[in-house]
């Protein structure tokens, strides 16, 4: 994958967490690869992506996953629900990213909503979030299926 073919997003409103979410969808991480750093209110996910943006229809055969990093500023605190923070090599997947503004926005929460249960809920001053793809990509022939898909 060349520099080109990375992806870069950065979003600032709810709008923008909508497309990131869709870019994040399926995402696979493991409960290590998560981390608050309350110092610099920051929070950081590493995971592995499908690559939406690149699958077909249902003829195609094989299908893309890409290291990428999911990183927000500006955040107060984070409260987990499903974790074991004990067990680091678990893995999640990633279903959406949603946004509830609080009372005076642009506070409010974001949920990062995992299958089986398991939430991340970010207390934000403002949403401040980057999506970067990291450079590792390779082939997969599975691509994610969800009740209402193709």
């Amino acid at each position: 994958m060349t520099t080109a073919e990375r992806l870069r997003l950065v979003g600032l409103d709810a709008e923008d967490l909508e497309v990131i979410s869709a870019h994040m969808q399926d995402a696979v991480c493991k409960t290590g690869d998560i981390e608050y750093r309350p110092r610099h209110r920051q929070f950081v996910l590493v995971g592995n992506r499908f690559v939406w943006e690149g699958a077909g229809g249902r003829r195609q055969k094989t299908f893309e996953r890409r290291r990428s990093v999911l990183h927000f500023d500006r955040v107060n605190a984070v409260r987990t629900l499903g974790i074991g923070r004990s067990r680091p090599d678990d893995v999640l997947s990633l279903l959406a990213v949603r946004y509830d503004p609080a009372a005076a926005p642009p506070s409010g929460d974001i949920e990062l909503i995992f299958a089986g249960d398991v939430s991340i809920l970010l207390d934000v001053e403002c949403i401040e979030v980057q999506l970067a793809d990291q450079g590792g990509a390779w082939e997969t022939r599975f691509r994610p299926k969800h009740p209402l898909s193709d």
